[in-house]
């Protein structure tokens, strides 16, 4: 495996970076999850923008332009000889000191790594995903912009335990107020009575580019949509429920805290958006 460091692309295990990188002592950077499709990266340049407005959003600056990045983003694609793959971007504050001082550090460290993700088993993709509400809250807008893809995972990684623990694989975490924010790695969406909610970013959710595309999708197939403050009372009475992510594409939800949604099946309105998205993936991106 060929991984991108700082400008070359070396081999797997020669891919280090300095345990005084202020990404690995404190979390300070940004990183994006990509996914490539039959030679075509998926809504790339929506990716490196929001990949740009993490870094600004915490006065971060990558020392490449976008066209670089997105450059060598290929090149490191095309180097492991993949045409499917799972793309991880990352560029942490760099090389400093021991203490929180980011002007310690002189240059933002960029590394790129393409390979395979398989975030669920395929059958879950048929009979859908049982999940169960995190006792872990999200962290507060006000305190952490969920707009800020940041390599500061705790928040969702105690959440995952939470799901571990219960023996699911993935879990719904509130905010402190009661409303339903996101999963641990997937946005959520629900539908009821033909419509599709979705909670809106302000609450604490990540603005994600797989969220964005059904939203993309649903206005393409006169689907109604808009962001709704929920509560777990709605996604209990929900149509349908599904979950949205670069990894996880589109999966369903049949079951949430032992409570069965609806029929306990994935329903029409997931199982169409999962058919067009798989669609969309051939199309929508930048060929190499």
């Amino acid at each position: 495996m060929k991984i991108y460091l700082d400008g070359k692309l070396v081999d797997k295990d020669k891919a280090v970076i300095s345990v005084f990188d202020h990404g690995l002592l404190y979390g300070d950077g940004v990183f994006e999850g990509i996914r490539s499709y039959n030679n075509l990266i998926f809504r790339m340049k929506e990716h490196i923008d929001r990949l740009y407005r993490s870094a600004d959003a915490i006065g971060l600056k990558i020392p490449l332009t976008k066209t670089e990045m997105i450059e060598a983003t290929i090149n490191t694609v095309k180097a492991n000889g993949l045409s499917d793959s799972y793309i991880r971007l990352v560029v942490t504050r760099g090389t400093g000191d021991l203490g929180l001082d980011p002007r310690k550090c002189k240059k933002a460290t960029i590394f790129i790594i393409a390979g395979k993700i398989s975030l669920y088993p395929e059958e879950y993709y048929k009979k859908g995903l049982a999940i169960i509400t995190a006792t872990t809250r999200r962290n507060i807008p006000q305190a952490l912009d969920p707009r800020i893809k940041s390599l500061n995972y705790l928040n969702n990684i105690l959440a995952k335990i939470d799901a571990i623990k219960s023996g699911t694989e993935e879990a719904i975490m509130l905010t402190h107020e009661g409303y339903v924010a996101e999963c641990t790695g997937d946005n959520i969406f629900i539908v009821k009575k033909g419509a599709l909610l979705t909670p809106p970013v302000s609450v604490g959710a990540l603005e994600g580019i797989t969220r964005d595309a059904v939203m993309h999708l649903a206005k393409k197939m006169d689907i109604p949509f808009r962001d709704k403050m929920l509560r777990m009372e709605d996604l209990y009475d929900a149509d349908e429920v599904f979950l949205t992510g670069t990894a996880a594409e589109i999966i369903p939800v049949i079951a949430i805290d032992d409570r069965k949604i609806a029929a306990g099946l994935p329903g029409d309105y997931t199982l169409t958006l999962m058919k067009e998205f798989k669609k969309l993936t051939k199309s929508d991106g930048v060929k190499y």
